[in-house]
């Protein structure tokens, strides 16, 4: 079963700055891609190391990080033979293993792992029906959210989340800033979230934010109609130089899913580019939150 692959270190894609969540997402695809051309199944390779039996998907999945001992086994159970191939997968393992910044908010973060995800994407393309993208929100509004969504939760977690969210929302500037395009529903806008001052101040820093020249802003206004999106919030986040990674995240109250598998995330670029071309220009719609501002 095992051949020798002819896999080389210019094989693996290269990105500036990249994190540990894109490169042991990285790694998963290398890894699967050798198993692949070698013709294992996971549960052969499963039985081969005597490991659990969703162990290999795991780590093709990128949900559990991959040793360096692990990955050097792996390939030369496929036949790799290539050493720097070898070596260079081997510190990607090592790499990947690192802590990010957002490990220290675990505890106030949903299951998953699509802050890691943004932190590395290079571009976000964003739907939101009911409230603004977290990388948009006032500190006021955010902490309106979360006094009634988490009215519950001590004091100091909800502090936490404020602070995680006002983290992430560093990525819009500096040197490498992420490349934003969100499409918010109309009621989100006009929604009054924390009484009449709170968004003022909300709609003050929209219009703000979205002078900047990596975000994109647009209202679907309510003559849009049915739309693809109506289920609910979507996310599709890109990576640079490894298209093949790119993940769209689907957020509900019953549970996040994600989808990964190219043609998917595909179609539902092509549905966000649909809806874009439904809503109000961004020019449009900052006039339209301008109105809704002078007229407070």
């Amino acid at each position: 079963m095992q051949t020798d692959t002819t896999r080389t270190p210019d094989d693996l894609p290269t990105a500036i700055d990249e994190g540990p969540t894109l490169r042991r997402r990285r790694l998963a695809a290398e890894l699967k891609k050798c198993r692949e051309d070698a013709g294992f199944t996971q549960e052969a390779v499963s039985r081969q190391f005597e490991w659990h039996s969703a162990k290999v998907t795991r780590i093709e999945n990128a949900r559990v990080p991959v040793t360096p001992r692990d990955v050097n086994d792996l390939l030369t159970l496929y036949g790799v033979a290539d050493s720097e191939y070898r070596d260079a997968l081997m510190t990607l393992a090592r790499l990947a293993r690192q802590r990010g910044w957002w490990t220290d908010y675990k505890d106030v973060m949903r299951p998953g792992n699509f802050v890691g995800m943004e932190a590395d994407a290079s571009s976000a393309k964003v739907w939101e029906p009911i409230v603004l993208p977290g990388l948009l929100q006032s500190e006021p509004y955010m902490r309106a959210l979360f006094g009634s969504g988490r009215s519950h939760d001590p004091q100091a977690a909800n502090d936490r989340r404020v602070e995680l969210r006002r983290t992430r929302q560093r990525r819009l500037t500096g040197p490498s800033p992420l490349t934003l395009w969100a499409i918010v529903d109309e009621s989100v806008v006009r929604r009054m979230i924390g009484g009449a001052e709170v968004m003022a101040g909300q709609w003050r820093r929209l219009i703000e934010v979205a002078e900047q020249p990596n975000v994109t802003l647009q209202v679907l206004p309510y003559t849009a109609g049915e739309h693809a999106f109506l289920g609910g919030s979507v996310a599709l986040l890109e990576f640079p130089d490894v298209a093949h990674l790119d993940v769209v995240y689907l957020e509900g109250l019953a549970g996040d899913y994600y989808e990964e598998q190219p043609a998917e995330v595909k179609r539902y670029r092509v549905e966000f580019e649909r809806l874009s071309t439904r809503a109000l220009t961004p020019e449009e719609s900052t006039g339209m939150i301008q109105r809704l501002l002078d007229d407070l």
